[in-house]
């Protein structure tokens, strides 16, 4: 799918996906955020899900915006298969030539959007922290680069293709009286057997999910080891915190990759946010919606941090922590 810039009223795409008996909440957004992409353009919005018993799923996935559904339901898309769903989606992107394609920055849209982009060759942003359109419509892709932030367009090869986070964008009202069209997918003749996922292993987040916390503790490099991370924990455990993390933090094997809060990361929405030992770059606090209150503790005055934060504390974190954490438990 090459070529000069096609008619503006080239659909907007969402590809959707399955979460055990729901649509995934990140998918539900970018459905919003396609909704209002669409209206700009005098587009339709269309989905793709691909999965297993999804039937009673196309009622909600229109309600939340969509014009038309492409509906996959059968027992070989119950586990995504990455050659598989990619086949699917490039040949109804061959046919029904969208303008935009959307995907959730989860692991398998970060794995899926490449290889689908790869085979249209098209452009493709990752990350993606907000998608506007600008008076040619077309469609901004921005991403934080370079201690701010970068514009990226695709002015020429459709469809314009993005990865977004969960949680850069609102949930959309579910209007119950909208109408829209289901089409069926059917599966390829030959169903590509090279690669197949024969198990997917879920793990139960430990603590509290930083996307819902109402508060949470991130802790950088100023951590200073192992010893220093336990304590940045231990004070999220006493706060009744989220645990959140920047790259640092995650190179040097404190932390799980999935405690980072950022551009490559979770995004998250506090009341209260403490940054602990870290310096405030653009990437990390990307990742921090809304207007709760924000503190930090580094021991460096001139920190990009204690600009961006409603109080700050210049301190070590080794020292101002556990002294923290003895006055907040002396006061329950």
């Amino acid at each position: 799918m090459t070529g000069t810039r096609k008619p503006a009223n080239n659909p907007v795409w969402v590809i959707a996906e399955q979460a055990g008996d729901s649509v995934a909440a990140a998918s539900f957004q970018l459905i919003g955020q396609a909704r209002k992409l669409a209206d700009q353009l005098s587009a339709p919005v269309e989905v793709i899900l691909l999965g297993s018993n999804t039937a009673g799923f196309s009622r909600h996935i229109i309600a939340a915006g969509a014009d038309r559904v492409y509906l996959g339901d059968d027992p070989e898309l119950v586990l995504y298969q990455s050659e598989l769903f990619t086949q699917i989606i490039v040949e109804l992107a061959v046919k029904n030539q969208p303008e935009i394609m959307l995907l959730a920055s989860t692991p398998m849209g970060r794995e899926l959007a490449p290889l689908v982009a790869g085979k249209l060759k098209t452009g493709l942003t990752a990350h993606c922290i907000d998608l506007v359109l600008d008076e040619k419509n077309i469609l901004q892709q921005k991403i934080p680069a370079y201690g701010g932030m970068l514009t990226i367009i695709c002015p020429k090869k459709r469809p314009q293709m993005a990865t977004v986070a969960k949680g850069v964008f609102a949930s959309p009202e579910l209007n119950e009286n909208r109408t829209g069209e289901i089409i069926p997918v059917q599966l390829p003749a030959e169903i590509p057997t090279r690669l197949k996922t024969l198990e997917i292993v879920r793990q139960a987040p430990r603590g509290v999910p930083l996307e819902s916390a109402s508060c949470v503790v991130a802790g950088g490099a100023g951590a200073g080891g192992k010893e220093g991370w336990m304590e940045i924990e231990e004070l999220a455990a006493t706060l009744g915190a989220a645990i959140g993390s920047t790259r640092p933090a995650v190179d040097e094997g404190w932390t799980d990759l999935d405690t980072m809060i950022g551009q490559s990361g979770r995004m998250c929405g506090p009341d209260f946010y403490i940054g602990v030992g870290l310096s405030g770059e653009l990437q990390h606090m990307v990742g921090i919606s809304g207007g709760g209150l924000m503190a930090a503790v580094n021991n460096d005055p001139r920190s990009p941090i204690f600009e961006q934060v409603d109080y700050g504390v210049v301190d070590s974190c080794r020292e101002f922590v556990p002294a923290l954490i003895k006055r907040l438990r002396a006061s329950q």
